[in-house]
């Protein structure tokens, strides 16, 4: 008997609209007990936004779009902090 294969979900950019697989964007998570920060593994449970790249979430900063996804108020050390673990996660993916 032949395996059907699911059609995998596409997701949206938050700053562009851009769709793309899970795992081909980068997530950001507000987690249950308000904390926001970045998902590496795109698996942490809490309300989750994704972006394409980093000018995109530059961008989401910029126009709030960030934080009406989340449903949140973040502070400049949230975006910060976000910024940097990002950096350092797309930095080692690619080498």
């Amino acid at each position: 008997m032949a395996q059907v294969q699911k059609p995998k979900r596409e997701r949206s950019c938050i700053a562009c609209g851009c769709k793309a697989t899970k795992g081909e964007l980068v997530r950001i998570v507000r987690r249950s007990d308000g904390a926001v920060a970045f998902d590496a593994t795109g698996k942490a449970a809490g309300r989750g936004a994704y972006v394409c790249s980093e000018a995109c979430f530059e961008k989401a900063v910029r126009t709030k779009r960030l934080d009406r996804a989340l449903r949140a108020s973040l502070t400049e050390e949230d975006y910060e902090r976000i910024a940097s673990d990002m950096a350092g996660a797309i930095r080692g993916a690619t080498g």
